[in-house]
Formats: C-alpha cells, structure tokens, sequence
C-alpha cells in the first residue's frame, strides 16, 4: 500500500487551554498508540492532514514527529459538526512484520453485459475492509463487471486478493446487474405509496358520508312519525 508523510510537533497536555492554543495555530491535535508504546501527544498542519483526510484514497502514514518516525494508519477522526474541520486524530501504530486491518477503495469497471441486454448496473460499496502486511495490501480493488449477465451479481465472496483477506461478509454485494423494471419495483416497495394514504383519506371520507346519510335516514324518519 502507498505510505504518505506527515510531520507532527509533540503538544502539552492536561489543560483544555492546550487544546485551544494548537487550534487557534491552525493545527490539529493528535494522539499516536498501539504496538504496547506509550501514548503520544502531538499536532499536524490542518492543510497538510487534508492532504490524507480529504481523498479517497487510504495510506500507511509516515509519522515524523519531531525526528521520530512512526508508520502508523488513520484510527479515528473527529469532525465539527458543522464546519466538517478535524477536530482531533487517532492514529495507530503498525509495523511490516504485522498484519493490520484497513479500508481499501474499490472500483467497479467494464461494462457489464446485462447493462447492454438492457439492465441496470447496482454497486454494493465503495470501499473494503482487508487485513494483510502493509507491504502486501493493495492500493485499490479493481472488480470487472464486463461478465456479469442480466439478474447476476458478484458478491464479496467471488473475489480473490493475493496475500490479502477481506473481511467483509461472503455475502455482501459488490455489484449486479437487474432488469429495469426490477429496480423500479424494489424503489416504490420500499417507499410508502402516496396512493394509499388517498385510498385511506378517501375510506375515511366515505365513512363519514355513509354516516351522515344514515343520520340523514333517521332524521327523516323521526319526522314522518311525528306527523
């Protein structure tokens, strides 16, 4: 898998003020963990982690913080809520004797035959979950859709990478190809249909019709026993 670098400056902390003196700088406030190291506190450029945050793509991250060097993968990231800026950064050691589990893109290409029976293209993911050596995950996981005929599909469980488990369910779709009309049916089944809350207004306006002609009934009968 491709390795970016990424330096980072080791940070104070205890205090919320700490955290608020590193943002206010336009950095963004990091911890580094795992493989039994102590925790370590530091803080990036915001520019440069958009560099790794803001793509598609997922990397084994060169850490040099302050001439220490790490490899080490995204773990977690926290955003604001409403200016979508990291707020903070987990990163998590590993190293190339070790397998680590990662998310891979995935790319569905060709150009499926059933599309051209008339059929229509269903994508399940745009990413997998894999486990393996750094050195030996892939960059990105291409599947061919071009042999995948009308209502077939290729499913987690059809691919094979070398050196490399998936450990998403065999089950999952990657991708498939349905009729038209079947993609149609599976959309408006799982919509609520605008016609039946008119069949139900216009049950409930009957019933109040029929109720108020059966007033109507005995109103025009108590006066015919009056006279």
């Amino acid at each position: 898998m491709k390795q970016i670098p990424l330096k980072g400056q080791l940070r104070k902390t205890g205090r919320k003020a700490d955290v608020k003196t590193v943002r206010s700088e336009g950095r963004v406030p990091c911890n580094l963990y795992g493989n039994g190291m102590e925790n370590v506190a530091f803080s990036v450029d915001a520019k440069d982690l958009r560099k790794i945050t803001d793509t598609p793509d997922y990397y084994i991250i060169r850490l040099d913080i302050e001439g220490k060097e790490y490899l080490s993968v995204l773990q977690e990231v926290q955003w604001h809520s409403v200016t979508d800026e990291a707020r903070h950064v987990d990163f998590l050691v590993v190293t190339e004797d070790k397998p680590v589990a990662i998310n891979v893109p995935l790319k569905i290409s060709g150009h499926a035959e059933g599309v051209k029976e008339g059929g229509r293209l269903i994508t399940g993911m745009r990413e997998l979950r894999c486990y393996g050596l750094i050195d030996d995950l892939p960059d990105l996981i291409e599947v061919d859709s071009t042999p995948v005929k009308m209502g077939k599909q290729i499913l987690v469980g059809d691919l094979d990478i070398p050196k490399t488990q998936i450990l998403a369910p065999k089950s999952q779709l990657v991708c498939a190809v349905r009729h038209t009309r079947q993609v149609v049916e599976t959309t408006v089944a799982a919509t609520p249909a605008a016609g039946e809350a008119v069949a139900g207004e216009g049950e409930a306006a009957a019933a109040g019709e029929t109720a108020a002609d059966e007033g109507k009934d005995a109103k025009e009968s108590k006066n015919t026993k009056e006279k």
